[in-house]
């Protein structure tokens, strides 16, 4: 909790999703705007994040985009990351919702990770739903969740 949220009371709850946490993890443009703007506040996110973290670094690793050391050292972070993280179970309640946003069609993932950020929202109001993805950050406005 940061000083300004601590005198308030009031905690900084951000949801985070893959593509915002991997930018971080392999330090891509971004990563220290992003890693400024979580420094202190609730990380919040879906279980996604760890197995689409997971399979990513994979992926890099086959296509040689990541060595063999720099694989275990990104799968070590992210053992360790997601002790930082509030992390909900895709269940079948967010499965079942009807609610899409009205104009986006999101990946199945992408919907998960939406619907779960409007769980946690509903729960207490979350600061931002932040994303790398430009096409997830519309579908995240269109359901009024904060960009």
């Amino acid at each position: 909790m940061t000083a300004a949220s601590a005198a308030s009371g009031v905690e900084r709850r951000l949801y985070l999703d893959t593509s915002a946490y991997l930018c971080m993890l392999l330090a891509e443009d971004g990563s220290e705007r992003l890693s400024t703007e979580t420094a202190g506040a609730e990380l919040l996110s879906s279980v996604l994040l760890v197995l689409e973290a997971r399979r990513t670094l994979v992926r890099l690793t086959r296509d040689g985009a990541l060595t063999a050391a720099q694989y275990k050292t990104c799968l070590d972070r992210l053992e360790e990351d997601q002790q930082l993280f509030v992390l909900r179970d895709l269940t079948l309640d967010l499965c079942e919702s009807n609610l899409l946003p009205p104009i986006a069609t999101p990946r199945s993932l992408d919907l998960a990770h939406l619907r779960t950020a409007l769980w946690f929202h509903a729960e207490g109001r979350i600061a931002r739903f932040v994303t790398m993805d430009g096409s997830q950050e519309q579908a995240a406005k269109e359901l009024g969740l904060p960009v």
